[in-house]
Parts: C-alpha cells; sequence; structure tokens
C-alpha cells in the first residue's frame, strides 16, 4: 500500500510540475531570445544616428558585434555579409528580423541624404540561448526535489495508515490461531481506529461466548452422569444375568457416545493454552495408582524432574492422560502391569503409555474400533489432543506383548 500511495504521488506531483515547468522554460527560453533581439536592435539604432556623417565607421567599431551598413551607394561599412533578401527588403523602408546560419539578423532601415541605409546586427544561436540551459538544468532540479520531496512526504503519511493496518492483520492471525488475548493498539486515521475498536469488541464478544460454552459444556457433563450412573445401577439391580449384561453394554454405549461428544466441545471450546506436562502426568498418575493398587497392578512411573511445558491446556492433557489410562484398565485383566513414561524432547515431549496385556491390533485402529475389545475412544481423544496442539500419535506392540501409544507433544 505504501508503494501505490508512493506512485500516485509521484505521478500526480510529476503531472503538476510538466504542467507548470514546460510553460516556464518556454517563456525562459523566449525571454532570453527577446532580450538578445532588443539589444541587437539598441545597437543597430545606435549606429543608425551615425549614417551620413563622418564618425560612421568609428561608431560600427565601437559597437562589441558583427554590424554590416549598407549604403545607398552599394558600398558596405563594417563586417562583411552578403546582401540577402531580407537586406534588400529592409531597403524599401521597413526594419526586419530575419534567420540565417548560425544565428538571426536584425536590419534596421535609415534614410540618408543619398537613399535609404540599412544596418545589420547579426546575433549568433550561442546568446540566443545564453542562461537558458542553466535556468533548464535549475527547472529540472526543482522538479526532481519536488517529485522526492511529495514521495517522502506520502510515505510518511502512508506509514501512519498502513502500521495500525499491519497491527491489525497481526491481531485478526493471533485470534484466528487462538489466542483470544491478542488486542489491537488503536491509531491512525479515525476509520483505522475506529476498526481497531471493532476487533477488540469482537475478540471480547468471542472470549465471552467461548466462556459460557465452556460453562454449558460442563453443566451438560455434570446433567448427563447422573441418570447415566442410575442407568448403571438399574442394569447391575436385573435379575437376568443375560439381560443385565445386555443393558449394561447399551449403558456403556450411551456412556461413550456422552463422553465423545462433552470432550469433543470442550476441545471447540478451550482457547490455545499451555500447561506444565510433568505437573498434569503425575497428578492424573497419582490418580489412578489408587485403583491399580486396588487390582494389584504393577504402575512404573518415569516423569521428568523439572517442569515441561506444552503447547496443551491442562484440563485437556488430563483429559489425554486420564482416557489413556482408563483404556489400560478397561480392556487389560487386572494385574496387568503398566508404565507412564514422559520424555523431553527438543520442541515439545513424548507420552508413552506402555501395558503388558493382550494388546490389539493397529489396523483396526478407528475412531469406535479397535483390537481387544475396546471402542477406540480414549485412542481419539489422545489423538485429537496431540493434533491440536501440532504433535500426533503413534500406537505399536512392545516386543514382550502388549499395546504401547505414544503421544507428541510440541512447545508452546
Amino acid at each position: 500500500m505504501r508503494r501505490w500511495l508512493a506512485l500516485l504521488v509521484a505521478a500526480t506531483t510529476s503531472l503538476v510540475l510538466i504542467a507548470l515547468l514546460v510553460p516556464m522554460a518556454l517563456l525562459i527560453r523566449a525571454v532570453a531570445e527577446n532580450g538578445a533581439m532588443n539589444r541587437a536592435t539598441a545597437a543597430a539604432e545606435s549606429v543608425a544616428l551615425s549614417v551620413g556623417s563622418p564618425d560612421l565607421a568609428l561608431a560600427v567599431e565601437q559597437v562589441s558585434r558583427r554590424v554590416t551598413v549598407f549604403l545607398p551607394d552599394g558600398s558596405t561599412v563594417g563586417a562583411p555579409a552578403p546582401r540577402t533578401d531580407a537586406v534588400r527588403l529592409a531597403a524599401t523602408g521597413r526594419s526586419v528580423t530575419a534567420a540565417t546560419s548560425g544565428g538571426r539578423e536584425v536590419l534596421v532601415s535609415m534614410q540618408s541624404p543619398g537613399g535609404t541605409a540599412v544596418i545589420r546586427v547579426f546575433v549568433p544561436d550561442a546568446e540566443l540561448a545564453r542562461g537558458v540551459r542553466e535556468a533548464w538544468l535549475a527547472l529540472l532540479v526543482l522538479g526532481l526535489a519536488l517529485v522526492v520531496l511529495g514521495i517522502v512526504l506520502a510515505d510518511r503519511l502512508a506509514l501512519r495508515v498502513t502500521r495500525p493496518v499491519d497491527g491489525l492483520a497481526r491481531v485478526s492471525h493471533r485470534l484466528a490461531g487462538g489466542d483470544l488475548t491478542a488486542r489491537a493498539e488503536p491509531g491512525g486515521p479515525p476509520e483505522v481506529r475506529s476498526v481497531a475498536l471493532a476487533l477488540n469488541h469482537l475478540a471480547g464478544r468471542i472470549d465471552e461466548l467461548l466462556v459460557a460454552e465452556r460453562e454449558s459444556v460442563a453443566d451438560l457433563s455434570h446433567r448427563l452422569r447422573t441418570p447415566l450412573t442410575g442407568l448403571r445401577l438399574d442394569a447391575e439391580s436385573l435379575r437376568d444375568p443375560e439381560e443385565a449384561a445386555r443393558v449394561q453394554a447399551r449403558v456403556d454405549a450411551l456412556e461413550r457416545a456422552v463422553s465423545a461428544v462433552i470432550t469433543e466441545a470442550r476441545r471447540r471450546s478451550a482457547g490455545r493454552d499451555s500447561c506444565d506436562a510433568a505437573a498434569v502426568v503425575g497428578e492424573r498418575v497419582r490418580f489412578w495408582s489408587v485403583l491399580a493398587e486396588d487390582q494389584g497392578r504393577e504402575v512404573s512411573v518415569s516423569l521428568p524432574g523439572a517442569p515441561l511445558p506444552v503447547a496443551v491446556g491442562a484440563e485437556e492433557l488430563a483429559a489425554c492422560v486420564d482416557a489413556l489410562l482408563g483404556n489400560v484398565f478397561a480392556h487389560t485383566p487386572e494385574g496387568v502391569s503398566m508404565s507412564v513414561r514422559l520424555v523431553p524432547r527438543p520442541h515439545g515431549a513424548v507420552l508413552a503409555v506402555e501395558d503388558s496385556g493382550p494388546g490389539f491390533d493397529p489396523a483396526l485402529l478407528e475412531r469406535g474400533t479397535s483390537g481387544g475389545g475396546s471402542t477406540g475412544l480414549g485412542l481419539d481423544i489422545a489423538r485429537r489432543t496431540a493434533e491440536s496442539a501440532g504433535g500426533g500419535l503413534t500406537v505399536s506392540t512392545p516386543e514382550g506383548g502388549g499395546a504401547r501409544v505414544e503421544v507428541v507433544l510440541t512447545a508452546p
């Protein structure tokens, strides 16, 4: 935008200067020519006063110009010059000027006792254009200086417009990237300031809507967990084992679907945040360790001793760890050992959850299906958590059997 404004000002300034300076240059040349011709005419008239007197030759010599006097008897006084048609025309009593080789000639007729004498003064081209080139060069320099000054002023004025606009673009990109704390600094022309205020208002409104959505999701979670728990208790109270198992499976499917909806809503409504992965993973492992002790599971934990920031919110990362550990408890027999490792990487970290259970078929790892009787929901939650921060998820089978899930987390 700055470039286009500078080009626009340069074009308009150039047109204005051309419209002004070209006539001025022509006027300067005309003034120089008229001055030279007037001086030549004055010299011819001063010589004409001596025509018919003995002092004519002295008067011609005193004029510092090429002066020729054509007398009525056909003789000449002064610098030799041919009798041209212009001289013959002047001999009829008319004073004229004519172009000749190398300049112009001024012809003044003067009546004498013997007839009409013609005084010729030659004006060379150099005298006609004396000072014209210097004046034109000065006008050219002045024009260029004015164009450059106009471009500089236009660039300064454009900068006052483009700098706030660039700031608005950066803030909009930050908002699009999930940084809802980004705000524009109003500045520049009134129109740009109004846009900045509108963008700040929009960002604040988006933040308010996301907060309301997170509160709605949390309320939805609490509202749905209670009836699901009641259904599960009703299913367990059925006397027919087959009927109880069938209803329990339906309740499990419903709970998984509700959990998927709530998790997806939380993921969409949560802003891009960061947390200490070591602290979050350690806290969730301690929470699940109580159940592991009741089931006789050996839990191996490896966490870094220093804080390890990752580009995932604490709630999202906790949900990811819960989903992975919940899969282990739900789809491996009691007593199966498990390990949780959080390994720092140059640009993030890797969370690895491994168990020695029956494992799964990696070819079936899609949403809603996996090996070992799992629904795949826990892996889907972990995958979405990693991908939301620019990472990814991989599954594999260790050499001794079982299953290993690695979640790659990027640094903020």
